[in-house]
């Protein structure tokens, strides 16, 4: 099968605006907080809809956690919205203890994941979200890889109790699932092969879909999978991925504490794998577009094929 990337016609924010509008309507519990972002997320377009139930606390973040700590001890369910950086860093301590320690039921939305800020440059730009996210006990995370699935994961957050912490980006996404696709697993398997598996998450799958269409033609046969959760991560899915003998990450974040390093952890203590790790490496964010920031971090399909190939040589070497 060819892979062609193509941007969908609706973009991730009015994903995340239009679900919102539809959790709504279903039981009341839903209230959704932004922090002076709402025309940056498509939910002022939503105001007349959700009414009362759409609160922006202005440019305080940790005080917007703790509304929506506040909110979930009233029994609504908080979706809470801001860029990653903010969703995470900046409120670390508040989320950690006002919703995780307090074992509260909310959403965390982090958008703008990785290089797809672009002009939002260093300070703007997450690399660590994901890590942040993961260490805190009894989290879900995940990343949203198309309109699909972030429509998917919105419902699946709702439907479920404690705190959940969503990464996404705001534009058009390539497509790559049917409107119709369940996500249960925690990973997808997209592509099958036999000589490596390329892990990706987010923007990266469409990249690594698009490495594997270049390694095929130097007769590289690679797997590819969707690992949209993070945590809890599949290890069973991991562990058969690792069956090809060579295992590849990438990912739209720090390749410390992200993706790769929850494989990582995975395989070493179940099934030791030569593997390596695309991503950003010790380095900040700055202004440009996404294309060529993911030369620039080396996370481009370009450069995962080269990886792959260094790592499919290693393999044989070893056998």
């Amino acid at each position: 099968m060819t892979y062609t990337p193509t941007k969908e016609s609706i973009e991730m924010r009015a994903v995340y605006a239009n679900t919102l509008v539809e959790l709504a309507n279903k039981e009341g519990k839903l209230v959704a907080l932004e922090a002076d972002l709402s025309s940056s997320m498509k939910t002022d377009t939503i105001k007349d809809e959700l009414k009362d139930r759409l609160v922006n606390v202005g440019v305080m973040e940790a005080e917007m956690i703790g509304a929506a700590a506040g909110l979930s001890v009233a029994g609504f369910k908080p979706f809470v919205h801001t860029f990653a950086n903010f969703a995470s860093r900046r409120v670390y301590d508040q989320v950690f203890v006002s919703l995780a320690y307090a074992q509260l039921n909310a959403v965390i939305i982090g958008s703008d994941a990785g290089v797809t800020a672009e002009a939002n440059g260093g300070t703007h730009m997450p690399f660590e979200d994901l890590t942040l996210m993961r260490t805190i006990p009894g989290t879900t995370v995940y990343e949203a890889s198309d309109s699909s699935m972030l429509r998917a994961l919105l419902y699946k957050a709702y439907e479920s109790d404690g705190l959940t912490y969503i990464r996404t980006i705001r534009k058009a996404a390539d497509k790559l699932y049917e409107t119709d696709e369940t996500f249960d697993e925690g990973v997808k398997v997209v592509k099958e092969g036999k000589d490596a598996s390329i892990l990706a998450s987010g923007i990266m799958v469409s990249e690594a879909l698009i490495a594997a269409e270049a390694l095929a033609k130097e007769g590289i046969d690679a797997k590819v999978l969707d690992v949209y959760r993070l945590k809890p991560i599949n290890q069973e899915a991991i562990i058969a991925a690792a069956e090809t003998g060579a295992v590849v990450t990438v990912e739209n974040h720090n390749i410390i504490g992200g993706l790769g390093s929850a494989v990582a952890e995975v395989l070493s203590e179940n099934k030791p794998t030569l593997q390596t790790r695309l991503g950003v490496n010790e380095k900040f964010g700055q202004v440009g577009t996404t294309e060529w920031l993911k030369k620039d971090y080396e996370m481009s399909a370009e450069q995962i094929v080269e990886r792959t190939k260094e790592l499919v040589a290693k393999k044989s070497y070893a056998l």
